[in-house]
C-alpha cells in the first residue's frame, strides 16, 4: 500500500468523517476542524499517518483517474462542464473519486444499493467533501422530480440490475440533459454481470426511456454511450 499512488485528499477527508463519526482514529482538533483545502502538507502526512497506525484500508483511495475508461467519462464531462451529477452505483469509487478532485464545485449525488459503500462515501463528505451527498437508494423505486440532475451517470453498473428497462428509464427522467454509460462489451466470467448489453440492446432500450440521440463509442472493452435528451 506504502508505494501505490494513492489520492491522499480523499484519503483524509475519510480518515477524517470517520474520527468525527465515532471518535476513531482519534485526532486533535486542529485537524478535523481546519477546511479540508487549508491543510498544510505536514497535516495530510500526519492524517495519513493516523490512518496507517489505525489500519484503515487506505487502498481504497488508489488514484484511479488514468483508466482509461475513466479518463474518457472525465474528458466527456470536462467539456460538458455539469451543474450537477447523479452517479448511480457508485461503487468503490472509480470514478467518484476522480470526478470529486476534477469537479469541486459540482453538487454530486451518489446512490448506491450496499450500506457500507454509503458509509464510505457518508465519511468523505463529512470529512471535508460537503459537495457529495451519499444515499443508499434504488433508482428505479426513486421517486424524485424529473430531470432533478442536470447529467446521470450510469458507469459498469447497468450490467448488475435485474430491471434494467426500468433503471434506464428513471436515468432519463431524472436527466436535464444527457445520461452517461459504460458496460462491459464483450462476455465475462464475472456472475454478477447479468445482462450483456450490446449497442443494438441499449439502443432499444433507451428508445423504449424516449431517447433516441445516442452517441457510442468503445475503449478497452468497454462500450461507452452518452444520451442527449
Amino acid at each position: 500500500m506504502e508505494n501505490e499512488r494513492l489520492d491522499a485528499s480523499l484519503a483524509c477527508a475519510w480518515i477524517r468523517g470517520l474520527s468525527l463519526r465515532t471518535g476513531e482514529p482519534a485526532l486533535p482538533a486542529h485537524l478535523t476542524a481546519r477546511p479540508l483545502a487549508q491543510l498544510t502538507e505536514e497535516d495530510a502526512a500526519a492524517l495519513l499517518a493516523a490512518g496507517r497506525k489505525a489500519q484503515l484500508k487506505l487502498y481504497r483511495f488508489k488514484d484511479h483517474s488514468e483508466l482509461p475508461r475513466v479518463k474518457r467519462v472525465l474528458g466527456i464531462l470536462s467539456g460538458l462542464q455539469p451543474e450537477s451529477l447523479l452517479d448511480v452505483g457508485s461503487g468503490r469509487g472509480v470514478f467518484l473519486f476522480p470526478f470529486l478532485r476534477r469537479f469541486p464545485g459540482v453538487p454530486v449525488t451518489s446512490l448506491d444499493l450496499l450500506p457500507h459503500r454509503v458509509e464510505l462515501l457518508s465519511d468523505i463528505s463529512r470529512g471535508g467533501y460537503g459537495q457529495l451527498t451519499a444515499l443508499r437508494q434504488d433508482i428505479t423505486q426513486w421517486d424524485m422530480p424529473n430531470g432533478s440532475f442536470d447529467v446521470v451517470t450510469l458507469l459498469e453498473v447497468l450490467e448488475h440490475i435485474p430491471d434494467v428497462g426500468a433503471a434506464v428509464k428513471a436515468a432519463v427522467r431524472l436527466a436535464k440533459r444527457c445520461v452517461v454509460v459504460t458496460v462491459p462489451s464483450k462476455p465475462d466470467d464475472n456472475p454478477e454481470h447479468i445482462h450483456l448489453l450490446t449497442k443494438p440492446v441499449l439502443t432499444e432500450l433507451f428508445a423504449q426511456a424516449g431517447c433516441t440521440d445516442l452517441h457510442f463509442d468503445g475503449v478497452n472493452g468497454h462500450l461507452l454511450m452518452t444520451a442527449w435528451l
